[in-house]
């Protein structure tokens, strides 16, 4: 009985642990961020990105962003294209971490 108490309480500390969510860092040093809400200081964070075309379009129009053209994944794993917003023509970034920046 005391044995099974003792793995019980051991599993619900990994569960928290693994429930808790990580915040953007200013330096950039961020894990994959999934959901669009947040923003890293930093970006477009350079790495291997694992976004599809049709994954950048929607998620660059997921951030507001309307005629989403010339969309290409550069050398630094960072989808670019042009697209509108507010009326304005403008250039934007989609890195892997999700975050859509205007450039």
């Amino acid at each position: 009985m005391k044995n099974l108490i003792i793995i019980a309480a051991a599993l619900g500390a990994v569960a928290t642990t693994a429930l808790a969510q990580t915040a953007p860092s200013p330096d950039g040093n961020t894990p994959a961020i999934a959901t669009p809400d947040t923003q890293n200081p930093a970006a477009p964070v350079e790495g291997a990105n694992s976004f599809t075309e049709a994954q950048a379009k929607a998620r660059i129009e997921e951030a507001g962003y309307t005629d989403v053209a010339g969309l290409k994944l550069d050398e630094k794993g960072v989808w670019q294209a042009t697209a509108m917003k507010d009326g304005k023509s403008v250039s934007v970034a989609l890195d892997y971490q999700g975050n859509v920046t205007a450039q």
